[in-house]
């Protein structure tokens, strides 16, 4: 485990489309098929991180109430899983079931989503508005393991809230900081 921040990807881009298999139900999630949302929530997460098992109570209890809102959420896991079995696509079933995430978990087998989002570590989050154009990057909240520091999702929630009411994202964004993606 190497500690990564994100890569801070530019604002005001569109967000890059993937088509990419739900290990959950088997079926192919595609972004472009995916509209009438008011926000897009991407992010890359992965099942072994300490840095998203840290977040992940939190993670599900905002996605939750934030899917009452119209918010699209979907995971996605690059890790190379030849060296990280545990994070292949049957793992990533089971511990989307076992603790119950509420969206999509995705598996981005060739990293070429992974890359296309300028992504660098789990967790790493992005919020684009309902015309799918990039208005927050970065971190769930400031807490990491061990911190003393709750988990709270303060960064997101205020980003999220800011776009549903078509409001600005505050340019002060920091970035995410966990387990690097574990490249091919």
């Amino acid at each position: 485990m190497s500690l990564t921040e994100s890569n801070m990807l530019k604002l005001g881009i569109q967000a890059p489309d993937f088509n990419l298999l739900n290990v959950v139900n088997g079926n192919f999630v595609s972004l472009s098929a995916m509209n009438n949302y008011q926000a897009y929530v991407i992010f890359f997460i992965c099942n072994h991180c300490p840095y998203v098992i840290h977040i992940n109570p939190e993670l599900i209890e905002l996605c939750k109430e934030y899917l009452k809102k119209n918010v699209c959420f979907i995971g996605i896991s690059s890790n190379d899983i030849l060296k990280y079995p545990q994070d292949g696509p049957e793992k990533m079933k089971e511990h989307a079931i076992r603790i119950g995430y509420p969206f999509p978990y995705l598996y981005d087998e060739t990293q070429e989503v992974a890359k296309a989002y300028d992504a660098a570590c789990t967790p790493d989050f992005y919020i684009f508005d309902n015309n799918k154009i990039l208005e927050y990057r970065g971190r769930l909240d400031a807490s990491r393991p061990n911190s003393g520091t709750p988990v709270t999702g303060e960064d997101l929630r205020n980003a999220l809230d800011a776009v549903l009411a078509n409001q600005p994202v505050d340019s002060i964004q920091y970035p995410s900081m966990g387990c690097n993606i574990k490249w091919k």
